[in-house]
């Protein structure tokens, strides 16, 4: 019998998902599908009667979705719990249970493409307090690696550091360059980078030669932020293998098979990124 899988999103045409988890398909000879469907936020829980159903065995979530989700699952993981939202979804025998990917993908980018790079690390500055940020914050907890968090709105901010709890400084935006020399990695988890957008006031220079600079943002695939920091000479991983690592738990729950993210698999989704 097809298992079949998704991403869910509203709009969701843009995704990449289908084509990772169609090339992991091919790749294992798996009689299995996974699509892109739109799903608007007022038919969350009719979609998740489909799922209860059995139609699926489980699927992505991605934007708006995320948090709505949370509330629509039989059980969620103490991950996602302390994330605060679900991307990935495991139905079977009519129970849904939400897990959280997005930090597992992080990290696994950053092993993959810096290794030992969490190794020693003094502190971490992470630009952003939105949605995306809290599974970053998770994923560098885990690792032990204190946080400096830094945001264009003090108090959203604030409100996020009491929310995860640990170690979390917490400064304005502004501050970025009076604080770079204590940071041994600088994370992007904001929009900003997306069409050309930067931060104009960062001095890079500021930061140490060892640091790594990593972007949550991949169309482009460089932002302005990489672009600058590999001007200073310093190490930059960009954020799709994000992408590429945060499919792999869901694609071995559905399908039975842990895959692998290989160059070739990545060169096939750096292609999409121009279109």
């Amino acid at each position: 019998m097809t298992r079949k899988a998704f991403v869910i999103g509203h709009p969701i045409a843009h995704s990449r998902s289908p084509l990772i988890h169609g090339t992991w398909l091919a790749e294992h000879g798996i009689d299995g599908t996974y699509e892109a469907i739109d799903v608007a936020p007022a038919e969350l829980p009719g979609f998740f009667e489909r799922l209860r159903s059995g139609e699926f065995a489980g699927g992505n979530v991605t934007i708006p979705h995320k948090e709505a989700v949370f509330a629509l699952c039989d059980t969620v993981d103490p991950l996602a719990r302390s994330i605060g939202a679900v991307n990935t979804l495991v139905a079977e025998h009519g129970h849904v249970h939400g897990t959280n990917t997005d930090y597992l993908g992080f990290l696994g980018n950053l092993d993959q493409g810096a290794p030992g790079w969490s190794e020693g690390l003094e502190a971490a500055i992470v630009l952003g307090a939105g949605g995306a940020a809290r599974a970053i914050l998770v994923a560098l907890q885990s690792r032990n690696i204190p946080i400096i968090l830094l945001n264009r709105t003090r108090q959203t901010a604030d409100r996020l550091a009491q929310s995860i709890g640990g170690d979390i400084d917490v400064a304005d935006l502004e501050e970025f360059n009076s604080i770079a020399p204590s940071a041994g990695l600088v994370v992007n988890t904001s929009s900003v980078g997306m069409h050309g957008t930067g931060f104009a006031d960062f001095d890079l220079g500021q930061l140490r030669r060892d640091v790594l600079v990593t972007d949550l943002v991949y169309v482009p695939l460089q932002t302005p932020l990489l672009a600058d920091a590999a001007a200073h000479g310093l190490r930059i991983v960009d954020g799709l293998g994000m992408l590429l690592h945060q499919a792999v738990p869901g694609f071995a729950a559905w399908f039975g098979i842990q895959p692998e993210v290989t160059p070739q698999l990545r060169a096939r989704i750096e292609a999409t990124l121009d279109h």
